[in-house]
């Protein structure tokens, strides 16, 4: 379902789902969302805590509850990543939301209420917050969300990389931080990866653990099932006293050996400044050529 785009004047909500956030901490993305002509309305999550989370469990399934069923809230962001929002999850009722959709935007420990969000038919992006937003090196990724917010055409062209695996794919937009996909895997929230373009981020985690992880999604078949790949940012990797002796590209190709799918490397999503977002459940077109790779959604509006 292809949401309406943003209007100047709607009121858009901002709650933490996972871990906790100050008000101080946020004013850069308000002060950015309002000079994009929203009307930003806090949840009382925003400086709630409960040791590492933004309030008890059940402040923040009723504040996003709240904005969830409030009509007049467009959309709605969670203010930062962290842990926390599988906690709440299953609690939430998205009736209303399908009834009514609306853009919920997050990424990182989000990845699993975006995936959610899919399985009931709804798209959502996966895109910078609040706690991100407004920042003298983060321009490029709050404007690739205001144009997805605000449906302005958007496409993205990277450079060639000499890991990259040439094609053409077309599919379902499916994807976020792999750690969290591989979490979600057996629940409600899974996602089917059959004919969909996958994109995978992920910070400071081991390079064996990241290969675990993929390991598994090919035991499940899931990596077989794909239509493209593409493969954004393993950001402040780590590696333990044994060097595990293989760097993320290799890892990556070694998993998808004998799969026919075109392969994007080095896209710019993920734990890093130039985070730019994507519309998870969107139809897009992955190219990747001699020359570099592009993604573009293959409908933008109604």
């Amino acid at each position: 379902m292809i949401l309406p785009a943003l209007q100047k004047g709607d009121a858009v909500g901002i709650v933490c789902l996972a871990r906790k956030v100050s008000l101080e901490d946020i004013q850069d993305g308000i002060r950015l969302l309002e000079t994009w002509g929203l009307r930003v309305v806090l949840g009382q999550s925003v400086g709630a805590e409960d040791g590492y989370l933004g309030g008890p469990d059940e402040l923040r399934r009723t504040d996003f509850q709240r904005m969830l069923d409030n009509p007049e809230i467009k959309a709605i962001f969670s203010a930062r990543g962290g842990y926390g929002t599988t906690r709440i999850l299953d609690q939430l009722d998205f009736s209303g939301l399908i009834q009514n959709p609306k853009w919920i935007i997050g990424f990182s420990d989000v990845t699993a209420l975006l995936c959610h969000l899919q399985t009931l038919g709804l798209e959502s992006i996966h895109g910078t917050m609040p706690l991100l937003m407004g920042k003298p090196d983060s321009e490029e990724a709050d404007e690739s969300l205001r144009r997805l917010l605000f449906q302005e055409p958007l496409s993205y062209s990277v450079p060639a990389n000499a890991h990259n695996r040439l094609g053409t794919a077309t599919g379902q937009l499916i994807g976020g931080n792999l750690i969290l996909l591989n979490n979600i895997i057996g629940t409600a929230s899974d996602v089917d990866y059959t004919g969909k373009i996958l994109f995978l981020e992920d910070v400071g985690e081991y390079y064996y653990n990241v290969d675990r992880v993929l390991v598994h999604l090919r035991r499940l078949g899931r990596l077989k099932q794909l239509a493209g790949l593409v493969v954004g940012q393993f950001s402040d990797m780590n590696d333990t006293a044994v060097p595990f002796g293989k760097d993320m590209p290799q890892i990556i190709l070694e998993h998808c050996a004998g799969y026919g799918y075109p392969i994007c490397f080095d896209f710019p999503v993920g734990h890093v400044s130039r985070n730019l977002a994507l519309v998870v459940g969107r139809e897009a077109t992955l190219q990747v050529t001699q020359e570099g790779a592009t993604l573009a959604y293959t409908q933008t509006s109604f």
